[in-house]
């Protein structure tokens, strides 16, 4: 053992030195082992493991994503994607079920699925939520529409969900009918809309509507009617549901104003619609209906029943009183199991779908079999989707647009549709009417969003 008094003090400091180069050294090199091993693992794709993902489409046949899924597997050794197109009758319940059996039993439930942009407060307990290392949210917010973030953001401050695509609500409208009145395209305000509809609508001696102007007004017939509903509260500053998503408010003045002015467009003298009419799509079809409100995906069915229709897209008007434009949201988003045995390889291949190349794919692989693809989702393809005529109005929209998180959508919207109903065909009083909704919401809501 060497006993350092005996040791010269210039060997001593030589000595000092020498031990404290040698500790940098080490520590020195085992930083860049760690951050080479790290890159290599970040760049390897066998670093998300792997396994067999079960992945339930909703909109997309195989033909469309089946590509990107090779794709895929090609540079993932050991991960194979099993992807099966659902029909949507009874999609939310069958997969909402399995979720639920899947945190109790053994029974199987996919690993990627389509949720709606409504459904994270009823769904996020059943969620694997975003991994940081896939997304941050920081990324997420500026790669996505505002909408994405906010709808997909569950109340713990995570985001469970990414959308592939990205669509709202927009006026369809009769490019002949339009015409004939003169007019090239709908207005962009809300009282010169109302006038052009209320112009548009023509009637028999009896007061019988022949020609629709605007197809709003009642629930049975308007097949977004509670959308639409949803969009004009919304409009009006309605904060429709609290913090916690288990309360709806919708018992105020505020709520019967809008409601009033809804139904208002099936009733009186200056109506534009009426309960006894046809549904809107049905009238659209046969060229006595000027304008509908719908998402843009119902484009495919006007081309597909009633190709000689000629139609455009617009925007929805905006209230002159609101200093930015409101729009609404309705759209879908891929999701990962809590369950799933490798989320984190399930999460890695929705960000790969999700990218710029895999977007312009998928959308590319769709319009091979209908008139365009998924509308994209991502900021950046905003100019591409602008270019398309049945994406200009979309792409117009989507970074205004807004929707609130229902959670339960089916029942919500089924509830807000048969207080339209009541008012218009049994005479319920407004606020009854509303009252009896919030009600029943926020009983069913505070079952299945807690």
């Amino acid at each position: 053992m060497i006993d350092l008094k005996t040791i010269d003090p210039k060997k001593k400091m030589f000595l000092l030195i020498g031990s404290i180069a040698l500790i940098v050294i080490v520590v020195i090199t085992v930083v860049i082992l760690l951050i080479n091993a790290n890159s290599k693992d970040n760049n390897n794709p066998s670093s998300v493991g792997t396994g067999e993902l079960v992945y339930w489409g909703l909109w997309e046949p195989s033909s469309v994503i089946q590509p990107l899924i090779d794709e895929y597997e090609s540079t993932h050794e050991g991960i194979t994607i099993l992807y099966s197109q659902q029909t949507y009758t009874n999609y939310e319940s069958r997969l909402y079920t399995r979720l639920q059996q899947s945190t109790t039993s053994s029974e199987p439930a996919p690993d990627i699925f389509r949720i709606h942009n409504t459904w994270i407060p009823k769904y996020y307990k059943y969620l694997y939520a975003l991994p940081s290392t896939v997304m941050t949210k920081e990324k997420y917010a500026t790669t996505f529409y505002p909408t994405a973030t906010a709808d997909l953001t569950a109340k713990d401050g995570n985001i469970y969900a990414m959308p592939l695509e990205i669509d709202g609500l927009v006026v369809f409208y009769n490019k002949q009918l339009l015409t004939a009145a003169g007019v090239t395209t709908p207005p962009t305000d809300w009282d010169s809309f109302v006038e052009l509809a209320q112009k548009l609508t023509k009637k028999s001696t009896t007061g019988k509507i022949t020609q629709a102007g605007l197809a709003m007004g009642t629930s049975k017939n308007v097949s977004h009617a509670a959308e639409i509903l949803s969009f004009l509260m919304l409009s009006q500053g309605i904060d429709i549901i609290d913090e916690t998503k288990t309360a709806v408010t919708l018992n105020t003045t505020n709520a019967e104003n809008v409601m009033d002015t809804y139904v208002s467009f099936a009733s009186g003298t200056d109506a534009t619609w009426d309960s006894s009419l046809g549904t809107d799509l049905n009238m659209f079809f046969q060229g006595k209906l000027a304008m509908f409100i719908a998402p843009s995906w119902r484009a495919f069915e006007i081309i597909q029943s009633a190709p000689t229709v000629e139609f455009g897209m617009a925007t929805l008007p905006q209230l002159s009183a609101n200093e930015e434009p409101i729009y609404y949201s309705t759209y879908w988003a891929e999701a990962v199991s809590k369950n799933s045995a490798n989320p984190k390889a399930a999460w890695d291949f929705v960000a790969f779908l999700a990218q710029k190349e895999q977007q312009k794919t998928l959308y590319s692989n769709a319009a091979k079999i209908r008139a365009f693809g998924e509308p994209y989702s991502l900021v950046e393809l905003n100019t591409e989707l602008a270019a398309n005529s049945y994406g200009s109005a979309i792409a117009a929209s989507a970074s205004k647009m807004v929707s609130w998180q229902m959670g339960d959508e089916s029942f919500v919207k089924a509830t807000l549709n048969e207080a339209i109903t009541s008012i218009v065909e049994d005479g319920t009083d407004t606020q009854l009417a509303l009252k009896n909704a919030e009600t029943a919401i926020n009983n069913q809501l505070a079952q299945t969003n807690k």
